[in-house]
């Protein structure tokens, strides 16, 4: 009966508008990529085919799972370009299908593996090369280019574009929550008693297997539910229960030194930027204007430039005179019925020692800071002052 289980399908957690939001994805990738190889191939007579059947499943990759590592825009264009040269190669040296159509598959996946440009879909353009027919064999190498070539960029140029505007990253980008952003060597808090990024690569090389995640989703899903079992064993202590009420804020149009003197009079290291509304828009701290004097090494080559010129031309470039130009405008917030164990990332790798508190609306409610967080963690293990 166990066995049987196998093969019942398990529960999705997929909403019903992120099930719409891929449907809908792969419809315009294969239409826009239809009709604009048919522009490029239709002026071409030896062409085959306008669009090949694996682009179907290639859409499903690119906009279902766009995060995977299969649907990459290396895998997807590498994978099958070269898949198709394999294929035309294994019909003109061996010429039985019986035997090339096989032989193709199994060259594509090695090749692929080497490549680092494994893409499901890729096996069936190989084998689509031994068995597309006469059309398809006539035009030999030039099959690989066209259209399989012209088809995958397309329609990765879609998944580009279409992604990004439905709100999931493409190309999913690799990235380590578990860099120290100090440029050390030391691991980060969390790292030093939970698991490390050796740790990880060590279990996924003794795993051996092809998985379709990302490494980084891999390592935020461990993370998230390393913090969820925090939160569990020292009970659920949400960020409206610690944060600070009376919160000091500036907006985008208060004057530098107005802002200066509250981080100085209050000992604060930064302060939330605040509308008309209460939302936040930016955080401005003490890097900030150290930055915004020159006593800071780490400029853009835009800020660089900028100074050249007016050195050369012998004229002050103008400093900026509010918060709005020189505040950062990337700002984690955290809501406010959230447990405190969200925020030991980003404050324990990432460096924040600030993060704004938001209502279910957006609005500004309050602040954590990390004394805040280090006082509820004290309270857990029940340590108490002796001071």
């Amino acid at each position: 009966m166990d066995w049987l289980r196998a093969f019942v399908p398990q529960p999705t957690t997929i909403s019903r508008a992120e099930r719409a939001r891929a449907a809908a994805g792969a419809m315009v990738g294969l239409f826009v990529t239809f009709i604009l190889s048919q522009i490029v191939t239709g002026s071409l007579g030896s062409v085959p085919l306008a669009l090949v059947a694996p682009m179907g499943a290639s859409a499903v990759l690119l906009f279902c799972v766009p995060a995977s590592p299969l649907a990459q825009p290396w895998p997807v264009i590498g994978g099958n370009t070269v898949s198709a040269l394999i294929g035309v190669a294994c019909w003109k040296l061996v010429g039985n299908p019986v035997l090339a159509a096989p032989l193709a598959g199994a060259l594509a996946i090695g090749v692929m593996f080497l490549l680092r440009c494994l893409h499901p879909p890729s096996g069936a353009v190989a084998l689509t090369a031994v068995l597309g027919g006469p059309a398809v064999q006539a035009a030999g190498f030039g099959f690989a280019l066209m259209p399989v070539c012209l088809n995958s960029a397309l329609i990765v140029l879609v998944a580009l574009v279409y992604n990004n505007l439905t709100g999931r990253r493409y190309p999913h980008p690799q990235g380590s929550q578990l860099g120290n952003v100090h440029a050390t060597q030391d691991p980060v808090p969390t790292a030093r008693l939970g698991f490390t990024k050796e740790d990880l690569d060590a279990v996924l090389a003794r795993y051996g297997q092809v998985l379709d995640v990302s490494r980084d989703d891999l390592e935020a899903i461990l993370l998230e539910t390393e913090m969820r079992a925090h939160a569990r064993r020292f009970e659920v202590v949400n960020c409206a229960a610690i944060m600070s009420k009376d919160a000091v804020t500036v907006t985008p149009d208060t004057p530098l030194a107005t802002a200066w003197r509250e981080l100085r009079r209050h000992g604060l290291h930064a302060l939330p930027v605040l509308d008309a509304q209460r939302r936040v828009l930016g955080m401005i701290g003490q890097n900030d204007f150290l930055h915004h004097v020159g006593l800071d090494d780490y400029q853009t080559l835009r800020e660089r430039l900028r100074g050249l010129l007016g050195h050369l031309l012998g004229v002050q470039v103008d400093r900026p005179a509010t918060v709005a130009e020189i505040m950062q405008t990337t700002v984690q917030t955290v809501r406010c019925d959230e447990p405190v164990a969200v925020l030991i990332p980003a404050m324990s790798n990432r460096g924040l020692h600030h993060v704004p508190v938001v209502d279910g609306d957006g609005v500004f409610v309050g602040i954590v800071s990390q004394s805040d967080v280090l006082a509820v963690g004290v309270g857990a293990l029940g340590v108490r002052a002796r001071f």
